[in-house]
């Protein structure tokens, strides 16, 4: 009989979203609300490559869940530390022909191109320091 092959437990039907350490152990990340870090995670699910992430204020307060507000300080605080850049404004006529907000996911490559880590090279609003945190600062 044939050794059987060791399989790995991801759901094989939805796939899985990897976010890299580096990003996560980072000031810019750790020094963020606990609804932008989810606010990545729903961002990260609707990436692909060649189209920027289409997701919105009223999405976002309705999956994270919280106020409205709440949603629009996430977004502006993923933009503020690097994380999103504004592609297409959203657009409102009528509920039927509105279009959300597109944006691009700078830890992640785009349009054939590297990522380009805005993250990386943004201050934070406190003015620290962006390197990663040591794994020693990190509390899991």
């Amino acid at each position: 009989m044939g050794k059987k092959k060791n399989r790995l437990p991801f759901d094989s039907r939805g796939g899985i979203v990897a976010i890299q350490r580096r990003l996560i152990t980072s000031r810019a990340y750790l020094n963020l609300s606990a609804q932008a870090k989810a606010l990545i995670a729903l961002l990260h699910i609707h990436w692909r490559n060649d189209i920027p992430v289409g997701y919105g204020i009223r999405e976002a307060a309705e999956k994270i869940p919280c106020a409205r507000k709440t949603a629009m300080d996430a977004f502006q605080q993923l933009q503020r530390s690097g994380f999103i850049v504004m592609v297409d404004e959203s657009l409102f006529i009528s509920r039927t022909n509105s279009k959300a907000r597109t944006w691009r996911l700078t830890w992640l490559p785009f349009n054939g191109r590297p990522p380009s880590n805005d993250w990386e090279k943004t201050n934070n609003s406190t003015g620290a320091d962006m390197a990663p945190v040591e794994e020693s600062e990190v509390q899991i």
